[in-house]
């Protein structure tokens, strides 16, 4: 197993406010109601919830940029919203984080996805969505592929966040991918539907569900896992692959190495939404910093665990995640190579 040096992964954590980060991805409104439930309703067999205050979040790739500018990093961000409210409430909250929007492609007749989310007593009662997948029209991806080649300089990494709502299709990734290699940019992905156009991606990251669909392979035991992995990375030329794997942690496929598994530190679980979003910000981050693979696994398992213990769209700044860091370290140290 790698050597867990805990001084070194507290210098990474201080060297992720030096990365420049550029997301490009499927942004989202995340809606929050949050209330109490004391009754059923009279009408139906329904919980009758009390709404007691509302929210908004960025959700989907715009919880990548607030992950990554919590943990201390710049960033820049390109994606498509609609000519709607809100449209208009995501560019706010960018905004508000210090993003320059001028990658923000608007789309007149195209609704921001938004979704909706009912809380009460500290869990989701329903979630409404309001989207759409049909892929953005030619010249939007066009304004898209422009507004991402215009921010990549002076970026030190590039995150691709596909949710599938249409705008990273096919033609889009292409042009994306070939400008990120001319330009000498690492990217990583967090694919759901295709993986042939992220090829020459330096690292991909999908969940255990992502990896079946992406490979047709039905995954029941390890070595199920590693030959769905083994397909996933011919299709991407060889890419590092790290799977999540929920309450597991993760297991990485680096270069011609066994894998290896990197557990989690069993933590007071609240809500596991964005909790991906988290992950792939702290890898990216920590890798841009110059940790080995293991190191960034570390690093987003312990930024993971903080944020899974909060409710909502959540990040975890620099000083929680060094408070997490020693747990998530002394799960590491019990991972193995496969």
């Amino acid at each position: 197993m790698p050597r867990v040096d805990m001084r070194r992964l507290e210098r990474i954590v201080e060297g992720l406010s030096r990365v420049r980060l550029l997301v490009v991805g499927d942004v989202m409104l995340d809606e929050y109601l949050w209330g109490d439930v004391e009754r059923v309703s009279p009408e139906a067999p329904v919980p009758v919830v009390h709404v007691t205050r509302e929210s908004m979040d960025l959700g989907g790739a715009g919880n990548v940029v607030r992950n990554a500018i919590a943990m201390g990093a710049t960033c820049r961000f390109c994606g498509v919203v609609g000519q709607d409210r809100a449209g208009d409430r995501v560019l706010d909250l960018l905004k508000d984080l210090g993003v320059d929007v001028s990658g923000v492609v608007r789309v007149e007749g195209r609704p921001t996805t938004r979704k909706t989310r009912v809380e009460a007593r500290s869990q989701q009662m329903l979630r409404f969505d309001r989207e759409t997948e049909d892929p953005i029209a030619a010249p939007n991806a066009r304004a898209l592929v422009r507004a991402v080649e215009a921010a990549m300089p002076g970026c030190d990494g590039l995150v691709l966040e596909d949710y599938g709502k249409g705008v990273l299709h096919r033609r889009v990734l292409t042009a994306i991918m070939r400008k990120a290699g001319a330009a000498g940019l690492p990217v990583t992905v967090d694919p759901k539907h295709d993986v042939a156009s992220f090829k020459g991606a330096d690292l991909v990251k999908p969940n255990l569900r992502e990896v079946e669909t992406l490979t047709g392979i039905r995954i029941r035991k390890e070595e199920d896992l590693r030959r769905a992995v083994a397909k996933l990375r011919r299709s991407l030329a060889g890419s590092d692959v790290v799977v999540t794997r929920g309450g597991d942690g993760m297991t990485l496929f680096e270069g011609e190495l066994a894998p290896v598994d990197v557990p989690i530190a069993h933590s007071e679980v609240y809500d596991v939404q964005g909790a991906g979003d988290t992950s792939i910000a702290a890898l990216t981050l920590a890798r841009l910093a110059g940790a080995t693979l293991h190191e960034a696994a570390i690093l987003a398992n312990a930024a993971a665990g903080v944020v899974v213990g909060k409710l909502g769209t959540a990040t975890a700044s620099p000083e929680e995640i060094r408070q997490f860091l020693p747990e998530a370290a002394g799960a590491a140290r019990r991972g193995r190579r496969r």
